[in-house]
C-alpha cells in the first residue's frame, strides 16, 4: 500500500509537507500542493484513517451497512449486533449510501456486516481480496474473508405456502419484495417449488416493495379481482399490514374473505385483530451471530457459514378454504 513516505520521496519534499498538502493546508504553496496531489493520484494513494490514529491500524469499530433504515426488523437486528460488539470491545456504526462504502478501503472500520443492495457482489469480492473482513446477510459469496450468516428464507416461505395449501386454499396471491432483493428472490424460489407440487391451485404474483404501500396496492388489485375467498402470502409483514389496513375499509374480512400470512413476525403483528399468521425468527440472534462471526474472522479464527432458522406462527388471519 502506498504511503505518504512514497509520495514525499517522489516529490522530493518532507513527509510533513505531503501531509499539509493532502489536508489542504495553506502552509504549502499552490504549486507544491498541486504537484503532490498529482503524484498521490498517480500512485493511487488511499488515505488510511486507522493508520493515522492507531499504530496497530485497528479502529475497534465494526460497520453495518443497510440499504435503508426503514422497517421494524432493523431495531432488534442492530440491538443484537451492538450487544456483542460492545462486549468484545468494539463500537458499532450504522452506514447507508454509496459514499459510506469508502470506509472499507480507507480502513476506518475493522470489518463490515452487509445488508445493503447498493454493494455489488463484485465490489465485496474486491474488498475481500484486499484482506478486508466481511459478513454478508443478503447474498451467497465464496471467499475466505467473507462469512455468510443467512436467514433461511426458503424454509420460511415453504412453511407459509404449505400452510395455505394444507388449509385448502385454491387461489393464492403472492406479494413479492423489491427487484434485486435476495430475501424476496429466495422466498419466491420456495413458493414456486410448492406451486409446482400443489394441484388445482391458482397462483397469482403481485409485485411489491417490502413497504406498507406495496400491500395497499396489492389489496386494490385483489379487491378488483375478487369473486371468491382467496389467500395472500405477503413476503414481509409490513406489506401484510398495509394490505390488512386497506381491506379494513371494505366489506371483506380478514380470515373469512381474504386469508393473509406474512413473514418476519414484527412486534405489531402480535396486536393485530385477527392475529396475523407469519414466519418467525430471532432478529436479535441474527444480528448477534453476525457480529460474533465478524469479530472471529477479524481475529484470524476459522468460522463456518451460519443459517438462522425459522418457525411458523399460526394466526386467525388464515382460516380454512
Amino acid at each position: 500500500m502506498v504511503s505518504i513516505k512514497d509520495i514525499a520521496k517522489k516529490a522530493g519534499v518532507s513527509i510533513s509537507t505531503v501531509s499539509y498538502a493532502l489536508n489542504g493546508s495553506s502552509k504549502v504553496t499552490d504549486e507544491t500542493s498541486a504537484k503532490i496531489l498529482a503524484i498521490a493520484r498517480e500512485l493511487n494513494y488511499v488515505p488510511n484513517a486507522a493508520a493515522r490514529t492507531l499504530k496497530k491500524r485497528e479502529s475497534k469499530i465494526v460497520g453495518v451497512f443497510l440499504t435503508d433504515f426503514k422497517g421494524d426488523v432493523y431495531g432488534e437486528l442492530l440491538d443484537g449486533m451492538k450487544e456483542v460488539c460492545n462486549a468484545q470491545g468494539y463500537d458499532l456504526i450504522v452506514c447507508s449510501g454509496k459514499q459510506s462504502h469508502r470506509m472499507l478501503p480507507e480502513r476506518m472500520i475493522d470489518g463490515a456486516i452487509i445488508l445493503d443492495q447498493t454493494f455489488s457482489s463484485e465490489e465485496l469480492i474486491q474488498y475481500a481480496d484486499r484482506n478486508h473482513r466481511i459478513v454478508v446477510l443478503d447474498r451467497e459469496l465464496d471467499h475466505p474473508n467473507i462469512n455468510q450468516v443467512l436467514l433461511d428464507n426458503k424454509a420460511g416461505a415453504t412453511l407459509a405456502t404449505e400452510y395455505l395449501v394444507e388449509r385448502g386454499h385454491k387461489k393464492i396471491y403472492v406479494v413479492t419484495g423489491p427487484d434485486g432483493s435476495y430475501d424476496s428472490n429466495q422466498r419466491m424460489k420456495a413458493v414456486k417449488l410448492v406451486a409446482n407440487r400443489a394441484e388445482d391451485v391458482e397462483w397469482i404474483e403481485i409485485p411489491g416493495n417490502f413497504k406498507k404501500s406495496g400491500g395497499e396496492r396489492a389489496a386494490e388489485q385483489i379487491i378488483q379481482e375478487y369473486t371468491e375467498p382467496a389467500a395472500v402470502f405477503c413476503l414481509n409483514d409490513d406489506m401484510a399490514i398495509g394490505l390488512c389496513d386497506r381491506l379494513a375499509d371494505t366489506e371483506y374480512r380478514i380470515g373469512e374473505h381474504i386469508h393473509v400470512i406474512g413473514f418476519d413476525n414484527i412486534e405489531l403483528t402480535r396486536y393485530m385483530q385477527p392475529r396475523l399468521a407469519t414466519i418467525d425468527y430471532s432478529k436479535q440472534k441474527w444480528g448477534a451471530l453476525a457480529s460474533e462471526q465478524l469479530i472471529k474472522i477479524i481475529s484470524g479464527e476459522k468460522v463456518e457459514h451460519e443459517r438462522i432458522y425459522v418457525t411458523l406462527v399460526e394466526g386467525e388471519s388464515v382460516g380454512w378454504g
